[in-house]
């Protein structure tokens, strides 16, 4: 099975909210997930996830700490996901591949269509 290694940011603000985007394109389109991308071999996690959000949203983020790895089985790869706690240094969260983003407190952060991997790591916080 494909093996995929990513980075995740739970991006949260001074409210308690989380940012969350929306996919589209692609087998899981309209799903929302944790802004981030694949890493380059030899980059340190960090190093992508910051790399990542800059070319995803153009903004500039604080990793706070690291979360959770997540190991998931999706249909067609195996997904390995380091997810981080951050907020946005600077910028403003500009949508460059995504569909959709929105801030999503307590009430309605079950409410959305996760990716499964995704929804784990609501599941751990």
């Amino acid at each position: 099975m494909k093996r995929i290694e990513v980075v995740a940011a739970i991006i949260h603000d001074d409210q308690g909210r989380i940012f969350a985007t929306q996919r589209g394109y692609g087998d899981w389109k309209d799903y929302w997930e944790f802004p981030g991308g694949k890493m380059e071999p030899g980059e340190p996690p960090e190093q992508a996830l910051k790399r990542e959000i800059w070319e995803e949203l153009e903004t500039r983020i604080e990793i706070e700490r690291f979360v959770t790895t997540v190991e998931y089985d999706y249909p067609t790869f195996h997904l390995t996901m380091h997810c981080y706690w951050c907020h946005v240094k600077s910028g403003c969260l500009t949508l460059k591949e995504h569909e959709a983003a929105m801030w999503l407190n307590k009430t309605v952060i079950e409410t959305i269509k996760w990716l499964p991997a995704d929804w784990s790591v609501l599941r751990y916080l």
